[in-house]
């Protein structure tokens, strides 16, 4: 599965990690497990999940939810609960199960303990039902919170739309893009980014960083740019592809995308679309 830490969300003074797989945010149950202060989270988990009414919560989610989940190994794990030496770990209960409701991150680089958000509530009730109150508060923020960034997202693929098609139906003669050296024209770049970079910006990704050596610390030219020059670089990205299949050469295709990139900036520089999506950034 890709999965991704997407965010961090505060309850009640405790960080709690939300990962991201596929399209489903899971709770990470380590975090949430730390509420209690208690020096090993991932001992209160599994206190947690040896429980019997705990495996009949979350086994009852996953026969709703998951085709694959193991019923014989399921049904086998209930004989077993009922003994006071009963342990199960969350890798254990994921291994024997082919659980999708919890998700056991170890290893060297280990994050512990993740589950989706309706048995993440269920062992925030077991914790404190205060603290579960707190959480999914703080989880229906972040939610609304990514919905918003959604509708942002869709307003600047909107006004992108708009800028691109100004640029295929005007043309102008003012140029403000950095003019190419001669030998910039007839040089070989290894990497066609360098290519678009020699274009827009005028100079590679190495000559940046090198004239810039405390930013690049921190970012790449590309990070630097502005959002005109973003809008200008997603336009000759499209376009250098296009002359590529045609077999132009690399040397006659930057000149042509540097005269482009010229046009393109101030078509474009004052352009109210540019200050909506700045403003939008």
């Amino acid at each position: 599965m890709n999965d991704k830490i997407i965010t961090n969300i505060n309850v009640k003074d405790t960080s709690v990690r939300v990962m991201r797989v596929g399209e489903v945010d899971y709770i990470s149950l380590t975090d949430l497990a730390k509420y209690q202060r208690s020096s090993d989270p991932s001992f209160t988990v599994k206190n947690w999940l040896r429980r019997k009414d705990t495996i009949n919560y979350i086994g009852l989610w996953e026969k709703l939810h998951n085709e694959s989940f193991n019923l014989v190994e399921f049904d086998q794990i209930k004989t077993e609960y009922g003994v006071n030496s009963f342990v199960i770990t969350p890798t254990q209960w994921v291994r024997r199960t082919k659980s999708i409701g919890i998700i056991s991150k170890g290893g060297r680089y280990s994050l512990g303990t993740f589950a989706h958000p309706n048995i993440a509530f269920e062992f925030a009730s077991w914790l404190s039902p205060e603290f579960k109150l707190y959480l999914i508060t703080e989880f229906e923020r972040l939610k609304a919170n990514e919905s918003y960034q959604s509708k942002i997202e869709w307003k600047a693929n909107r006004l992108l739309t708009k800028l691109n098609y100004l640029v295929q139906t005007d043309a102008i003669k003012n140029f403000i893009v950095p003019d190419l050296t001669e030998k910039q024209k007839y040089y070989v770049y290894a990497e066609e980014a360098d290519v678009l970079n020699v274009a827009l910006f005028g100079q590679t990704a190495k000559e940046w960083r090198e004239n810039n050596k405390e930013l690049a610390k921190t970012g790449n030219i590309r990070d630097f740019a502005s959002i005109l020059q973003l809008v200008i670089l997603n336009n000759l990205q499209n376009i250098n592809a296009q002359m590529i299949k045609d077999d132009i050469p690399q040397s006659e295709r930057l000149v042509r995308l540097n005269q482009l990139a010229k046009e393109q900036m101030n078509l474009l520089k004052d352009d109210g679309s540019i200050k909506k999506l700045e403003e939008l950034n």
